[in-house]
């Protein structure tokens, strides 16, 4: 590689859209107790606010792929930066609850656009051989952002200045001025300027990125790929083949199974949920979460060095019975009011298994198991399906505490009862993967495509 220091420069500077994902995602949960106490929201509001942020991702991941064809994958993520920018302020001086909740939809928007452009950036400017690495970053720091956005909620959180929110928001607006300053001295993604015919500024990024010796061999690929992408079938040919139920099927449903364990309610309510265990103060219940993030962090990279060794189905059941046991263990702990160190040290259990099992499962499975003419469209499906579902069941968390709460009387047991149906919701999954999840491991893109051409069913994989 001519200059890999380059390339490195580039994709840390892309990759801080990650960082800024997983920040934005993760930093309302510490600003939630304070908020809730400052505007005297209910639980369905707190609800709302945070769903919107998720909706607002539906949207930005929607249409984010058509808008970078048009202007090119750098505009799209300088656009993405400065919505960021935008969003986390206007969240910190929003003077009512209709503005914050416009402020959290913007936000929504930006970490939709950053979700689709900053991996494709990525990918598209990093030569073959670390391509997979460099990618992996985006994952990376998403888990890192999240972090982020814990211990700097921890260490802004007061319990006598239940404004101090305001300030965990604004924290936000430094990586987004740091994303937009990095991409001015970023190239285009010389993969799209092929595509717009302009192979002249193509060639001169890749020679500053790619071996004089490859350098023609990457240019015929790309123009190769390109060719094939457009002959790649449209949405509505996708549903008409018979032989695309089994893909459509598991990139929804590995999507949906990644949320109905419940893992955003944790990330997006943890200090509500230490709070309801029994941490004296929201300071307390911030500073619990960070533990969260830092198991998150750690148990995502291990996640790297293990799932091309285990295979997907054996991280699968082991990640989903590992989730199984932690969800009745954090019911138990409130349903017998166990206390807050049992349910933290359960959480922290749960957290771990998703975060080396579900959590990359999804993406890669998507990412495997449609052919190359439909894997645009099916990778589009898997995101929103991701979204969708991710905002079903944060809307309804709160919804399921209440109804529960007036069902037994109990506070506590309401709490308890709902991670329960997180838990039955695990069980059906491992059914589910039992005669559905196909192993991907060590298998070909291309025998992926001629087992499903020729009625092959998932679990023969």
């Amino acid at each position: 590689m001519r200059n890999k220091y380059f390339v490195w420069f580039m994709a840390a500077i892309a990759a801080t859209g990650g960082l800024l994902f997983g920040f934005d995602s993760g930093v309302i949960s510490g600003a939630i107790p304070f908020m809730q106490s400052d505007f005297s929201l209910s639980d369905s509001e707190i609800e709302n606010v945070t769903t919107l942020g998720l909706l607002g991702a539906v949207l930005g991941a929607a249409f984010s792929g058509i808008i970078s064809d048009k202007i090119g994958r750098k505009r799209v993520m300088l656009a993405a930066a400065i919505i960021f920018f935008t969003g986390a302020f206007g969240c910190g001086s929003a003077s009512n609850l209709t503005n914050l909740m416009f402020a959290r939809f913007c936000l929504g928007i930006a970490i939709g656009i950053a979700s689709f452009s900053t991996p494709l950036y990525i990918a598209e400017i990093s030569p073959a051989h670390i391509r997979g690495t460099l990618v992996s970053m985006f994952q990376l720091l998403i888990t890192v952002g999240i972090l982020a956005a814990f211990v700097s909620d921890s260490l802004i959180s007061d319990n006598s200045n239940p404004a101090c929110w305001r300030t965990m928001f604004y924290v936000g607006t430094v990586p987004a001025i740091i994303l937009l300053v990095g991409l001015a001295f970023l190239p285009e993604s010389p993969r799209w300027l092929i595509s717009k015919g302009r192979e002249k500024d193509a060639r001169a990024i890749l020679e500053k990125i790619e071996d004089p010796d490859v350098l023609e061999s990457e240019i015929q690929r790309t123009q190769l790929a390109i060719k094939e992408e457009g002959e790649q079938m449209s949405f509505t040919q996708t549903f008409r083949k018979k032989w695309m139920i089994y893909p459509l099927m598991i990139a929804t449903l590995i999507m949906f199974f990644q949320q109905a364990v419940g893992i955003n309610t944790v990330i997006y309510y943890g200090p509500a949920i230490f709070l309801k265990a029994g941490f004296e103060g929201a300071e307390a219940a911030v500073m619990a979460s960070v533990s969260i993030g830092v198991v998150n962090v750690l148990f995502t990279i291990l996640s790297l060095f293990i799932i091309d060794k285990l295979g997907r189905r054996k991280l699968f059941f082991i990640g989903m019975s590992g989730m199984l046991v932690t969800l009745v263990l954090i019911g138990c702990s409130f349903l017998y009011g166990m206390g807050p160190y049992a349910v933290v040290g359960s959480m922290l259990l749960y957290i771990a298994f998703f975060a080396v099992s579900m959590g990359p499962l999804g993406w890669l499975i998507i990412s495997e198991v449609f052919p190359t003419k439909v894997r645009g469209v099916g990778s589009s499906i898997g995101s929103l399906a991701n979204w969708g579902f991710n905002a079903l069941v944060v809307w309804t968390f709160f919804k399921m505490i209440n109804a529960f709460t007036i069902f037994t009387g109990s506070d506590n047991a309401g709490t308890a009862y709902t991670f329960f149906v997180f838990a039955a919701l695990t069980v059906i999954g491992m059914i589910w993967g039992k005669y559905f999840l196909p192993e991907t491991k060590g298998v070909s893109l291309e025998q992926i495509e001629g087992h499903w051409k020729n009625g092959g069913k998932p679990n023969e994989l």
